[in-house]
Protein backbone atom coordinates (compact mmCIF):
# COMPACT_ATOMS: atom_id res chain seq x y z
CA UNK A 1 0.00 0.00 0.00
CA UNK A 2 1.03 3.82 -0.83
CA UNK A 3 1.55 5.86 2.12
CA UNK A 4 3.94 8.32 1.22
CA UNK A 5 2.85 9.23 -2.26
CA UNK A 6 -0.90 8.14 -3.32
CA UNK A 7 0.61 8.73 -7.68
CA UNK A 8 3.83 6.98 -8.86
CA UNK A 9 3.72 7.49 -12.48
CA UNK A 10 6.97 6.44 -13.72
CA UNK A 11 8.43 6.52 -17.34
CA UNK A 12 6.28 4.44 -20.04
CA UNK A 13 3.58 4.20 -17.30
CA UNK A 14 1.15 7.08 -18.33
CA UNK A 15 -0.71 5.31 -21.21
CA UNK A 16 -4.22 7.01 -22.01
CA UNK A 17 -4.85 5.18 -25.22
CA UNK A 18 -7.85 2.99 -25.47
CA UNK A 19 -6.42 -0.27 -26.41
CA UNK A 20 -9.80 -1.05 -28.06
CA UNK A 21 -9.84 -5.08 -28.09
CA UNK A 22 -12.69 -5.39 -29.36
CA UNK A 23 -11.71 -3.67 -32.52
CA UNK A 24 -8.52 -5.35 -32.54
CA UNK A 25 -10.45 -8.98 -32.49
CA UNK A 26 -13.20 -8.37 -35.14
CA UNK A 27 -11.61 -7.60 -38.41
CA UNK A 28 -14.60 -5.75 -39.97
CA UNK A 29 -13.88 -3.47 -37.27
CA UNK A 30 -10.01 -3.21 -37.81
CA UNK A 31 -10.24 -2.82 -41.42
CA UNK A 32 -12.56 -0.09 -40.74
CA UNK A 33 -10.32 1.34 -38.05
CA UNK A 34 -7.20 1.40 -40.46
CA UNK A 35 -8.94 2.97 -43.85
CA UNK A 36 -10.63 5.41 -41.30
CA UNK A 37 -8.57 9.09 -42.85
CA UNK A 38 -7.65 10.44 -39.59
CA UNK A 39 -5.70 6.84 -38.42
CA UNK A 40 -2.09 8.25 -37.46
CA UNK A 41 1.22 5.99 -38.19
CA UNK A 42 3.81 5.88 -35.16
CA UNK A 43 7.36 6.78 -37.23
CA UNK A 44 10.02 4.63 -36.36
CA UNK A 45 13.47 4.22 -37.17
CA UNK A 46 13.90 0.58 -36.60
CA UNK A 47 12.88 0.54 -33.43
CA UNK A 48 14.16 3.90 -32.47
CA UNK A 49 11.34 6.44 -31.70
CA UNK A 50 11.32 9.83 -34.32
CA UNK A 51 10.72 13.06 -33.37
CA UNK A 52 9.44 15.71 -34.61
CA UNK A 53 10.49 19.45 -34.67
CA UNK A 54 9.15 20.43 -30.90
CA UNK A 55 10.46 16.89 -29.32
CA UNK A 56 7.47 14.86 -29.16
CA UNK A 57 6.66 11.68 -30.99
CA UNK A 58 6.82 11.91 -34.70
CA UNK A 59 3.27 10.99 -36.65
CA UNK A 60 2.71 10.21 -40.32
CA UNK A 61 -1.04 9.18 -41.73
CA UNK A 62 -1.60 5.54 -41.86
CA UNK A 63 -1.78 5.32 -45.35
CA UNK A 64 1.60 6.06 -45.80
CA UNK A 65 2.59 2.55 -44.36
CA UNK A 66 4.44 0.05 -46.44
CA UNK A 67 1.82 -2.26 -48.10
CA UNK A 68 4.60 -4.63 -47.06
CA UNK A 69 4.29 -3.84 -43.49
CA UNK A 70 1.18 -5.63 -41.44
CA UNK A 71 0.26 -2.83 -38.71
CA UNK A 72 0.01 -2.89 -34.87
CA UNK A 73 -3.41 -1.36 -33.63
CA UNK A 74 -1.72 0.90 -30.54
CA UNK A 75 -5.24 1.91 -29.68
CA UNK A 76 -7.61 4.96 -30.37
CA UNK A 77 -8.83 8.37 -28.65
CA UNK A 78 -11.89 9.50 -29.47
CA UNK A 79 -12.47 8.96 -33.02
CA UNK A 80 -8.50 8.49 -34.36
CA UNK A 81 -6.79 5.03 -34.17
CA UNK A 82 -3.38 4.95 -33.91
CA UNK A 83 -1.10 2.58 -35.43
CA UNK A 84 2.81 1.80 -36.04
CA UNK A 85 4.36 -0.47 -38.72
CA UNK A 86 5.78 -3.88 -37.99
CA UNK A 87 8.36 -3.34 -39.79
CA UNK A 88 10.43 -6.18 -39.48
CA UNK A 89 13.23 -4.37 -36.75
CA UNK A 90 15.14 -6.64 -35.14
CA UNK A 91 18.39 -7.75 -33.57
CA UNK A 92 19.01 -4.15 -32.22
CA UNK A 93 19.88 -6.14 -29.05
CA UNK A 94 17.64 -5.15 -25.09
CA UNK A 95 19.20 -2.29 -24.32
CA UNK A 96 19.10 1.36 -25.51
CA UNK A 97 21.58 4.17 -25.37
CA UNK A 98 21.44 6.29 -21.87
CA UNK A 99 20.91 9.10 -24.20
CA UNK A 100 17.28 8.17 -26.06
CA UNK A 101 16.56 7.00 -22.45
CA UNK A 102 16.92 10.25 -21.66
CA UNK A 103 15.34 11.82 -23.76
CA UNK A 104 12.16 8.86 -23.46
CA UNK A 105 11.89 10.28 -20.04
CA UNK A 106 11.37 14.21 -21.29
CA UNK A 107 8.72 12.86 -22.99
CA UNK A 108 4.76 13.48 -21.78
CA UNK A 109 3.49 10.31 -20.17
CA UNK A 110 1.54 9.32 -22.61
CA UNK A 111 3.78 9.67 -25.46
CA UNK A 112 6.21 7.07 -23.64
CA UNK A 113 4.21 4.92 -22.92
CA UNK A 114 2.84 4.78 -26.68
CA UNK A 115 6.38 4.49 -27.68
CA UNK A 116 6.94 1.60 -25.61
CA UNK A 117 4.40 -0.37 -26.56
CA UNK A 118 5.16 0.29 -30.40
CA UNK A 119 8.59 -0.94 -29.17
CA UNK A 120 8.05 -3.56 -27.41
CA UNK A 121 5.48 -5.04 -30.24
CA UNK A 122 7.23 -4.47 -33.29
CA UNK A 123 10.51 -6.21 -31.39
CA UNK A 124 8.36 -9.23 -30.51
CA UNK A 125 6.52 -9.61 -33.69
CA UNK A 126 11.00 -9.75 -35.79
CA UNK A 127 11.98 -12.59 -32.92
CA UNK A 128 8.59 -14.55 -33.38
CA UNK A 129 8.47 -15.01 -37.33
CA UNK A 130 8.42 -18.75 -36.73
CA UNK A 131 6.03 -20.91 -34.19
CA UNK A 132 7.69 -22.39 -31.35
CA UNK A 133 5.40 -25.44 -31.49
CA UNK A 134 6.32 -26.87 -35.40
CA UNK A 135 8.86 -24.09 -36.88
CA UNK A 136 6.13 -23.34 -39.42
CA UNK A 137 6.33 -19.42 -40.23
CA UNK A 138 3.51 -17.43 -37.96
CA UNK A 139 1.30 -14.36 -39.36
CA UNK A 140 0.33 -11.34 -37.37
CA UNK A 141 -3.22 -11.21 -36.11
CA UNK A 142 -5.38 -9.43 -33.85
CA UNK A 143 -4.32 -6.02 -35.17
CA UNK A 144 -0.44 -7.10 -33.92
CA UNK A 145 -1.75 -8.22 -31.00
CA UNK A 146 -0.98 -12.38 -32.02
CA UNK A 147 0.97 -14.24 -34.49
CA UNK A 148 -0.91 -17.75 -36.23
CA UNK A 149 0.43 -20.91 -37.32
CA UNK A 150 -1.97 -21.19 -39.95
CA UNK A 151 -3.67 -24.66 -41.12
CA UNK A 152 -4.03 -23.21 -44.31
CA UNK A 153 -0.33 -23.05 -44.19
CA UNK A 154 0.50 -26.43 -43.26
CA UNK A 155 0.76 -24.97 -39.87
CA UNK A 156 -0.17 -26.36 -36.60
CA UNK A 157 -2.81 -23.76 -35.50
CA UNK A 158 -0.90 -22.12 -32.73
CA UNK A 159 -1.91 -18.90 -31.39
CA UNK A 160 1.37 -16.83 -29.72
CA UNK A 161 0.70 -13.94 -28.13
CA UNK A 162 3.51 -11.28 -27.09
CA UNK A 163 5.43 -11.63 -23.97
CA UNK A 164 6.02 -9.47 -20.95
CA UNK A 165 8.93 -10.55 -18.47
CA UNK A 166 8.07 -9.63 -15.03
CA UNK A 167 11.11 -8.07 -12.98
CA UNK A 168 11.28 -7.36 -8.98
CA UNK A 169 13.38 -4.39 -8.26
CA UNK A 170 13.76 -3.62 -4.53
CA UNK A 171 14.79 -1.91 -1.85
CA UNK A 172 15.43 -3.20 1.66
CA UNK A 173 16.09 -0.67 5.09
CA UNK A 174 17.77 -1.76 8.08
CA UNK A 175 18.28 0.64 11.02
CA UNK A 176 17.01 3.37 8.77
CA UNK A 177 19.37 3.15 6.09
CA UNK A 178 18.80 1.57 2.59
CA UNK A 179 20.58 -0.58 0.35
CA UNK A 180 21.87 -0.07 -2.60
CA UNK A 181 24.70 -2.02 -5.20
CA UNK A 182 25.98 -1.24 -8.54
CA UNK A 183 27.25 -3.43 -11.36
CA UNK A 184 30.46 -3.89 -13.47
CA UNK A 185 28.18 -2.27 -16.29
CA UNK A 186 27.26 1.05 -14.58
CA UNK A 187 28.71 4.28 -14.80
CA UNK A 188 31.41 5.44 -11.92
CA UNK A 189 29.71 5.75 -8.59
CA UNK A 190 25.79 4.78 -9.90
CA UNK A 191 24.09 2.90 -7.70
CA UNK A 192 20.78 1.36 -7.53
CA UNK A 193 18.06 -0.33 -6.12
CA UNK A 194 19.10 -4.46 -6.58
CA UNK A 195 16.58 -6.66 -9.31
CA UNK A 196 15.93 -9.82 -10.25
CA UNK A 197 13.59 -11.81 -12.90
CA UNK A 198 10.59 -13.48 -11.32
CA UNK A 199 11.19 -17.47 -12.22
CA UNK A 200 8.17 -19.89 -12.83
CA UNK A 201 6.14 -20.60 -10.30
CA UNK A 202 7.59 -17.75 -8.20
CA UNK A 203 5.61 -15.11 -5.91
CA UNK A 204 6.24 -11.08 -6.43
CA UNK A 205 7.49 -11.59 -2.83
CA UNK A 206 9.54 -14.45 -3.02
CA UNK A 207 11.57 -13.13 -6.09
CA UNK A 208 12.47 -10.02 -3.60
CA UNK A 209 13.36 -12.32 -0.84
CA UNK A 210 15.53 -14.81 -3.22
CA UNK A 211 17.15 -11.98 -5.43
CA UNK A 212 18.21 -10.30 -1.84
CA UNK A 213 19.54 -13.30 -0.52
CA UNK A 214 21.03 -14.02 -3.53
CA UNK A 215 22.78 -10.51 -4.46
CA UNK A 216 23.37 -9.74 -1.15
CA UNK A 217 23.09 -12.35 1.37
CA UNK A 218 20.55 -10.74 3.43
CA UNK A 219 17.18 -12.17 4.91
CA UNK A 220 14.33 -10.09 4.59
CA UNK A 221 10.86 -9.43 5.91
CA UNK A 222 7.57 -7.09 5.13
CA UNK A 223 7.71 -7.08 1.27
CA UNK A 224 5.49 -4.38 0.18
CA UNK A 225 4.59 -3.42 -3.94
CA UNK A 226 4.76 0.46 -4.66
CA UNK A 227 4.58 0.45 -8.30
CA UNK A 228 5.55 -0.85 -11.40
CA UNK A 229 7.13 0.17 -14.76
CA UNK A 230 6.67 -0.76 -18.48
CA UNK A 231 10.37 -1.80 -19.67
CA UNK A 232 10.70 -1.39 -23.46
CA UNK A 233 14.02 -3.04 -23.65
CA UNK A 234 13.26 -5.54 -24.54
CA UNK A 235 9.76 -5.97 -22.80
CA UNK A 236 9.53 -6.41 -19.38
CA UNK A 237 7.50 -5.04 -16.16
CA UNK A 238 9.63 -3.59 -13.62
CA UNK A 239 7.89 -4.60 -9.82
CA UNK A 240 9.20 -2.14 -8.00
CA UNK A 241 8.82 -3.21 -3.89
CA UNK A 242 10.33 -2.22 -0.60
CA UNK A 243 11.51 -4.46 2.72
CA UNK A 244 13.10 -4.75 5.71
CA UNK A 245 15.87 -7.07 7.10
CA UNK A 246 17.07 -7.37 10.68
CA UNK A 247 20.97 -7.97 9.51
CA UNK A 248 22.32 -5.34 7.59
CA UNK A 249 25.25 -8.10 7.39
CA UNK A 250 26.46 -8.35 3.60
CA UNK A 251 27.31 -11.18 1.36
CA UNK A 252 27.29 -10.15 -2.44
CA UNK A 253 27.32 -12.45 -5.28
CA UNK A 254 30.40 -10.87 -6.97
CA UNK A 255 29.24 -12.19 -10.44
CA UNK A 256 25.99 -9.80 -10.10
CA UNK A 257 27.28 -6.76 -7.71
CA UNK A 258 30.05 -4.85 -7.62
CA UNK A 259 29.45 -3.14 -4.72
CA UNK A 260 26.61 -3.02 -2.56
CA UNK A 261 26.85 -0.76 0.83
CA UNK A 262 23.85 0.84 3.24
CA UNK A 263 22.83 4.72 2.09
CA UNK A 264 21.30 7.01 5.32
CA UNK A 265 18.56 9.19 4.62
CA UNK A 266 21.23 12.19 4.08
CA UNK A 267 23.45 10.46 1.93
CA UNK A 268 20.48 9.41 -0.18
CA UNK A 269 19.03 13.02 0.05
CA UNK A 270 22.76 14.59 -1.21
CA UNK A 271 22.32 11.68 -3.87
CA UNK A 272 18.79 12.89 -5.41
CA UNK A 273 20.12 16.02 -5.29
CA UNK A 274 22.59 16.08 -7.20
CA UNK A 275 25.12 17.13 -4.74
CA UNK A 276 28.53 17.32 -6.21
CA UNK A 277 29.95 15.87 -2.60
CA UNK A 278 27.39 12.97 -2.24
CA UNK A 279 28.53 9.07 -1.85
CA UNK A 280 27.06 8.30 -5.04
CA UNK A 281 25.10 8.54 -8.00
CA UNK A 282 21.56 7.90 -7.74
CA UNK A 283 19.27 6.81 -11.24
CA UNK A 284 18.29 8.94 -13.62
CA UNK A 285 14.85 10.18 -13.74
CA UNK A 286 13.18 7.64 -16.40
CA UNK A 287 14.34 5.29 -14.20
CA UNK A 288 11.72 3.14 -11.80
CA UNK A 289 14.56 3.15 -9.28
CA UNK A 290 14.99 6.38 -8.61
CA UNK A 291 10.83 6.61 -8.37
CA UNK A 292 11.61 3.95 -5.59
CA UNK A 293 13.61 5.84 -3.96
CA UNK A 294 12.25 9.26 -3.52
CA UNK A 295 8.76 6.82 -2.05
CA UNK A 296 11.48 5.98 0.87
CA UNK A 297 12.52 9.48 1.19
CA UNK A 298 8.64 10.51 1.09
CA UNK A 299 8.06 8.03 3.65
CA UNK A 300 10.57 9.44 5.99
CA UNK A 301 9.28 12.83 5.99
Amino acid sequence: MLTARETIVPTFAGGTLDRADQVRVNPDKLRAAMMNPRAKLLKLDGLNPVFDDVGDLAWGAAYEASPDNDLLLLGIEEDTPFFAELNGAGDAGPLANRALWQTLGNLPAEQAAIYATARSLVDWHARHKFCAQCGKPTQSRKGGWARLCDKENDGCGAEHFPRTDPVAIMLSECEGKVLLGRQPRFPPKSFSALAGFLEPGESIEGCVKRELFEEAGIKVRDVRYVASQPWPFPSSLMIACTSVTDDPTLTLDEEEIEEAAWFSLDEVKGAMNGEPDALFVAPPPFAIARNLLQHWLDGKA
